[in-house]
């Protein structure tokens, strides 16, 4: 994203939302709903990606690379230490024209980022086509079980996090 006054804006909005949904959840236990929002924004910050135009079917982003555009469809979840291991992903858009799908695990606290992970959107499909499962035929993944699909790409795996 180029910094200019609308990209300005933003991360002055999101700053200000942050601490006061950080705060919601703690005092009510729910999100305030701009989990999505905010993983989207972060991704854009700390992958350089560019975020596609609201209501884009089937992908969120996009990562420019030499071979030419990566879709990316993102997916944000806030967890912490009482997090319940079982959240899942929110629905994962089927036959979407999308390459990768990338989980940004946020603080629950704070809402700030604390890992990445990317799957293959082809993987991601697979699996959600296993039968057995009605999450699964919702279009909808536990963060383990996306994180078995997946690769870890922030922060490198040489920090320690």
């Amino acid at each position: 994203m180029t910094e200019n006054t609308e990209a300005r804006r933003v991360r002055d909005i999101l700053a200000t939302v942050k601490p006061l949904a950080a705060e919601y959840y703690q005092l009510t236990g729910k999100p305030l709903g701009v989990t999505g929002e905010v993983a989207e924004y972060v991704a854009a910050e700390l992958l350089g990606l560019e975020l596609a135009p609201p209501r884009t079917k089937g992908y969120d982003a996009i990562r420019p690379t030499p071979a030419g555009p990566v879709r990316v469809q993102i997916k944000g979840r806030a967890y912490g230490e009482k997090a319940n291991r079982s959240q899942r992903l929110g629905t994962i858009k089927r036959d979407a024209a999308c390459d990768t799908v990338l989980l940004v695990l946020l603080d629950n606290l704070n809402l700030e980022p604390r890992e990445m992970w990317e799957a293959p959107y082809s993987a991601v499909e697979a699996r959600l086509a296993v039968p057995g499962s009605k999450s699964r035929d919702r279009g909808a993944l536990g963060v383990p079980e996306f994180k078995k699909l997946a690769q870890r790409i922030w922060p490198a795996a040489d920090t320690g996090f």
